[in-house]
């Protein structure tokens, strides 16, 4: 019996993924366009055209498309999709359906050194925060990783994650309130994640990691199966759970950390979009799961920034916010219906 027929794995019928893919592709093409047109000033269709295919229109609102909002929707399409992979790989592979990048401590590490280089005003030219955030969550992420070789309860990894999260929220905390308001006001944009002000720098940034950690998340399925059936179940499938287990995470913390570097931490997409997919798709088939929760992911942060835009214009909301406020409640009843089929 192959993996994806497994009473674990595939729980009951669902939609076809190649037409939720489909779908999904539909909706982050429409989306496209309010993103791009709306907001000050607004465009309208033949404008953003002439812009776009004709490298014509006036100048201030040809820089705004192709230097403010073209970056900032390409962020949060691939930033959104890292999230949601990031969220699919970390939940299979502990078996535990709360697990997200919290629990690898990247977010916390991240936003440490860059509370550190603000408050401290320490001499890093600004291009580099980014690069030194990036440092920061792989490092604080590798913590949490090295313990995978030697604690096998994914409950016991959890709470060391959850502990090296709550002292690294500490060091941000204690170092806030040694700044200044107006360091406060800076860090208080990233610290909820936003994806304002991201230009082209921010991209290629990111995007060298994602390329890279993107179709090796993809290609991570067929483990992720494995592991859904149990540890003993896997090995005696020729799985070496721990270094997979191991590999995984790491993969993991590539992919949050590059979206912390330039994002700050966005919080629930990357818990959100692995529960959509499959109560969706109508299965846990990491096969089928991993792309459409990318999709979902790039699409829920989008979705999301266009509200942090627009909801209480002229004023901005950062992108984490609408994340929290929407994503929090939708999370909390996708999990208690879980838990009632699982009793039933």
């Amino acid at each position: 019996m192959s993996v994806a027929a497994t009473p674990i794995v595939r729980k009951r019928i669902g939609a076809r993924p190649w037409l939720v893919g489909g779908l999904l592709v539909l909706l982050l093409f429409l989306l496209i366009f309010p993103a791009l047109m709306l907001g000050s000033p607004v465009l309208s269709l033949g404008q953003l055209n002439e812009i776009l295919f004709l490298n014509g229109g006036e100048k201030v609102p040809h820089l705004i498309v192709t230097e403010l909002r073209m970056p900032r929707l390409l962020l949060g399409l691939i930033a959104g999709a890292a999230l949601g992979l990031a969220g699919v790989l970390l939940q299979d592979s502990l078996r535990n359906p709360l697990a997200g990048p919290e629990l690898l401590g990247v977010s916390s590490g991240a936003s440490a050194v860059v509370a550190a280089i603000t408050v401290f005003r320490l001499p890093f030219a600004f291009g580099l925060t980014p690069w030194l955030a990036l440092v920061g969550g792989l490092m604080s992420g590798m913590v949490v990783i090295l313990a995978m070789r030697r604690i096998t309860n994914g409950a016991r990894l959890a709470l060391v994650g959850s502990a090296i999260t709550a002292l690294l929220n500490a060091v941000v905390i204690s170092i806030i309130s040694l700044g200044s308001p107006n360091d406060v006001a800076v860090l208080y944009l990233f610290l909820l994640g936003s994806l304002a002000g991201r230009t082209w720098d921010y991209v290629n940034l990111v995007w060298p990691w994602l390329v890279v950690c993107i179709p090796l998340a993809l290609l991570c399925a067929r483990s992720l199966n494995l592991l859904q059936l149990g540890d003993d179940m896997a090995e005696g499938l020729g799985l070496k759970v721990l270094r997979m287990r191991f590999l995984i995470a790491l993969l993991s913390a590539g992919l949050v950390a590059s979206v912390v570097a330039v994002c700050g931490p966005i919080s629930y997409i990357a818990l959100l979009a692995p529960h959509l997919a499959r109560r969706i798709l109508g299965t846990s088939d990491a096969r089928q799961v991993l792309p459409v929760a990318a999709l979902l992911g790039s699409a829920l942060l989008v979705m999301a920034d266009l509200l942090a835009r627009l909801a209480l214009s002229p004023v901005e909301m950062p992108v984490g916010v609408w994340t929290t406020l929407v994503g929090g409640p939708v999370l909390l009843v996708l999990l208690r219906r879980q838990m009632r089929s699982a009793k039933q």
